[in-house]
């Protein structure tokens, strides 16, 4: 069933586990993400980002059509929406595109600006997505390349104090922080800093916080983090580096080359399952009352004509 982030997230922060949310590509790792939700009766978050489609209105409204299909929680989250190279104007655009396919979460993602203009343009935008029931997440501080994660270091960690500060003055249901994780692949071992973590937690009043760049932290690090604060975890290269690893091992000669489209879905159920038990959300799923989560897609016009 579709629902909003801040639905699964909230209970999450209060049963001290994560949401894995898988960055997908297409209605194939979708199902499978979800398949293996309902196997274990775990809620799901499907992230989407604006790079990894032609047309976020017409992807992003398949995806919940299917959600809307599901025996479980499933929210639709724009993941990082806006970047630094982008104007006001053209992230407002992405935005309002996103919850015109129906997405229940988006994330202003305008950390990359000074303080004060990543407040200002994150507030604005909050403030117009939840006047159309959508959740909102936002980054603070940052979460750099996995293949500069020495140089980038703990002087890009969120700071608490301004993390509350942050959180006061936009709105935000639940917070993006940059406490030892990075994009990519890691040159060298990824270190949580679970202290910081705790810290933010307790300043922003038990807000659910979120960390990217969770593929290379080991199951164990992703875990502890889940106990301690942190309540959405965004992976996305270990999906694909999973597939990959598991298509060097099949056979593709004669028909079996036929079943390549079954084995990517295989391995990512499997990935997925994976992911669901290590943080803490299996069995965590529950009855959801048919609401009518695409208000505001409807409200803009959206029909899935493209």
């Amino acid at each position: 069933m579709l629902v909003t982030m801040k639905e699964i997230l909230d209970r999450a922060s209060a049963g001290n586990y994560a949401v894995v949310a898988p960055n997908v590509f297409s209605e194939l790792d979708t199902r499978a993400a979800i398949a293996a939700a309902e196997k274990l009766g775990s809620p799901m978050i499907i992230d989407l980002s604006v790079g990894s489609t032609k047309d976020i209105v017409v992807t992003g409204h398949n995806l919940v059509e299917i959600a809307e299909q599901t025996a479980v929680p499933v929210a639709v989250n724009l993941d990082h929406g806006g970047d630094v190279h982008k104007s006001f104007e053209e992230v407002t655009t992405e935005i309002m595109c996103a919850i015109k396919a129906g997405f229940t979460s988006v994330m202003v993602d305008r950390s990359s600006l000074p303080y004060e203009e990543n407040v200002k343009e994150t507030a604005i935008l909050a403030k117009i997505a939840h006047s159309m029931g959508v959740t909102v997440e936002s980054e603070l501080g940052h979460v750099g390349s996995g293949s500069n994660y020495a140089e980038d270091g703990a002087s890009m960690y969120t700071d608490p104090a301004l993390a509350k500060d942050f959180v006061d003055r936009t709105g935000i249901d639940c917070l993006a922080v940059a406490v030892g994780t990075a994009h990519g692949v890691y040159t060298s071992t990824p270190k949580l800093d679970y202290d910081r973590i705790k810290a933010i937690k307790k300043k922003v009043g038990g807000l659910p916080l979120v960390i990217h760049g969770s593929s290379g932290v080991s199951h164990e690090d992703l875990h502890q983090a889940s106990t301690v604060g942190i309540n959405k975890v965004n992976m996305g290269f270990d999906f694909m580096d999973h597939i990959v690893k598991d298509l060097a091992k099949r056979d593709f000669s004669g028909a079996n080359a036929y079943n390549i489209w079954q084995y990517i879905q295989e391995a990512y159920m499997e990935k997925a399952l994976e992911m669901i038990k290590c943080l803490g959300s299996d069995g965590k799923t529950w009855k959801v009352e048919r609401v009518d989560c695409t208000a505001a897609s409807k409200l803009l016009g959206a029909g899935g004509e493209g």
